[in-house]
């Protein structure tokens, strides 16, 4: 993105009213589906119905740890253990820009007036999210554009549905005009319509094209049919390959054994020692002649780069 701090960029487009109405009666009909709830990644089979409706007074008096322990009865723990786990540092510099950990989506506690005091009783419990039900937006109910959000109505908030979205005869008294959509199709199951006798009937039968030829030029050296189709000993030279192969590493792992056997390490000492002698003794006879040169330098028998006369003959 070009530029995103400057103040001038279009942040957001404009949708109309109804749609945006439409979204949200959409997804609060998806958080009572199962299927989609748990597509999205909740932790609730645990959970007795959806959608989950408890009591209006399950947080009178406020408190934090006994909403957590109405919610642990009612199931809701293993998504609030698993919420609790994701939190995660941010990657990238978004971490210094005020949002420095990441957590998951947690349940959405959805209440009314007469229930707000549950609002300040969840507000500490990590991934909870509460809002009113006067005041629901797409943006809680489908985060990041995925339907499903795991929902928990109170009583009331739940009762206050119908005068928030109206039915399909009324409209709501908040929303003055606006009516449900009602659904497109009756049967949900689109392989159940796509093979019943009325639409198969009108439908083209299979092609069954069959190709005259194969156009497409095969590498003998990667494709094995074609390989044996131009060398018919390819196969048997593959087998004798193959063959050698395993005789070869058989081979090689019997001399390995042989080798780290105590037999094996015992003979390669003794080859050590060997060698070992052989280098003193060469050596020590390199020593000898070097001094007996010496001793003749000394007495001037000898200038280094005369030759005898045995060597003369020899050359001649």
């Amino acid at each position: 993105m070009f530029a995103p701090l400057k103040i001038w960029r279009k942040w957001h487009a404009k949708c109309n009213v109804t749609q945006r109405r439409h979204a949200v009666a959409s997804a609060i009909a998806a958080s009572a589906c199962t299927p989609l709830v748990m597509a999205r990644g909740h932790s609730v089979s645990s959970i007795p119905e959806l959608p989950l409706v408890v009591e209006s007074d399950i947080a009178k008096d406020t408190s934090t740890s006994k909403l957590l322990a109405s919610l642990t009865s009612l199931g809701v723990a293993d998504e609030l253990l698993k919420v609790k786990k994701s939190k995660a540092t941010r990657a990238g510099k978004g971490k210094y820009r005020n949002s420095r950990y990441v957590m998951k989506k947690g349940p959405l506690i959805i209440y009314s007036d007469a229930s707000k005091d549950i609002k300040q009783a969840a507000r500490n419990l990590p991934g909870v999210d509460v809002c009113n039900v006067n005041r629901l937006n797409i943006l809680q109910l489908a985060p990041g554009g995925h339907l499903g959000r795991f929902c928990i109505f109170t009583q009331d908030a739940f009762k206050e549905l119908s005068t928030v979205f109206g039915s399909y005869t009324e409209s709501p008294e908040n929303k003055k005009g606006y009516t449900l959509a009602r659904p497109v199709i009756t049967c949900a199951d689109l392989s159940r319509i796509i093979n019943s006798d009325q639409v198969q009937a009108k439908l083209r039968d299979i092609k069954h094209s069959v190709r005259a030829h194969d156009k497409t030029k095969k590498n003998p050296l990667k494709n094995k049919a074609i390989m044996s189709r131009l060398n018919p000993y390819a196969a048997k030279a593959a087998e004798l390959r193959q063959k050698l192969e395993k005789e070869r590493n058989a081979k090689r792992a019997s001399v390995l054994k042989a080798k780290r056997s105590k037999a094996g390490r015992k003979e390669k000492q003794t080859r050590t020692k060997t060698y070992q002698g052989l280098q003193g003794e060469l050596k020590q006879s390199f020593a000898d002649a070097q001094h007996i040169l010496d001793e003749e330098e000394k007495a001037g028998n000898y200038q280094p780069g005369d030759t005898t006369e045995e060597e003369d003959e020899d050359d001649e």
